[in-house]
């Protein structure tokens, strides 16, 4: 009998997704997570954290084009990046397109999920953990964001699910102390589940987004991977500017920094904040 991967729905327990394993690369206990990395007909390697899929090489383009390139261009003149969890490197490829920024620090939890993804998942972080301008570190976020004293235009949460070890990145703390690490104009973006999934997901936490930031903004993406629909994305600012950019400086930004992408335009960025009633009302 073939073998499949099951990811079940946490929230309700009323459904689940179902990936054929064609073959398995890696079935091991990280530091942190259960890891599992397979090969699949369809999306190709398949990256499993504690049972929930994180990426896949067939769209991985579209999760990390929209994490990184929204914030970066809305931002327009980030330099030094911080991104927490994105132990797969897509992130940090995505981020490192940009010449103008000058250093990335990628704090994962979880050394084996860094070394699988460079041994099995080239195609997604593409040599970018050997860049010069990547500072990596093995160590918990939360407690790193607390206790570090450096400055970021942005800042990215590509984190796993609000349970577990993901579960501490979706706290009040934790938004102020990225607060107190973004500099003047700086841009933070975190991930907020599947709304039609996981409402809760993105009311709670987006509610203490907004006590700790002035600005705030949600996005929705439709990566293929994540059942029950579009990706939920939140940006948030201590200044206004990234959320009021013209269309004309938008492409200026994209055009200037020659980013080749597959799925990320100017159009698509303004677009996807145009929410759905039924999202728009889950933020309230």
């Amino acid at each position: 009998m073939s073998e499949w991967m099951e990811e079940v729905d946490v929230v309700y327990g009323a459904w689940r997704l179902q990936l054929k394993i064609d073959e398995v690369l890696v079935r091991r206990r990280g530091d942190h997570h259960d890891i599992l990395l397979f090969e699949n007909k369809l999306f190709g390697r398949v990256l499993v954290l504690d049972g929930v899929v994180q990426t896949t090489e067939r769209d991985e383009f579209v999760f990390h084009e929209m994490i990184v390139h929204v914030p970066l261009l809305a931002h327009g003149a980030a330099r030094r990046v911080l991104i927490i969890g994105g132990g797969d490197g897509g992130a940090l490829e995505e981020v490192l397109k940009h010449d103008s920024v000058e250093s990335v620090t990628v704090v994962e939890i979880d050394s084996a999920v860094v070394a699988c993804s460079r041994e099995f998942l080239p195609s997604i972080c593409n040599g970018a953990f050997e860049d010069f301008r990547t500072n990596l570190v093995i160590a918990d976020g939360v407690a790193f964001v607390a206790e570090s004293d450096a400055e970021y235009d942005v800042i990215l949460v590509d984190s796993t699910d609000p349970v577990g070890p993901g579960e501490a990145l979706f706290e009040s703390s934790f938004y102020r102390n990225c607060r107190g690490r973004l500099a003047s104009g700086g841009v933070l973006v975190s991930q907020f589940g599947v709304p039609f999934a996981e409402p809760e997901w993105l009311a709670r936490p987006y509610l203490r987004l907004t006590d700790s930031f002035p600005r705030t903004a949600c996005y929705l993406v439709p990566v293929p991977a994540n059942y029950g629909g579009f990706l939920a994305f939140c940006m948030a600012s201590g200044s206004v500017e990234p959320f009021q950019l013209d269309s004309g400086t938008l492409q200026s930004r994209f055009r200037d920094a020659g980013v080749v992408t597959r799925y990320y335009t100017p159009d698509i960025h303004k677009a996807a904040f145009a929410l759905p009633p039924y999202v728009a009302e889950i933020i309230g």
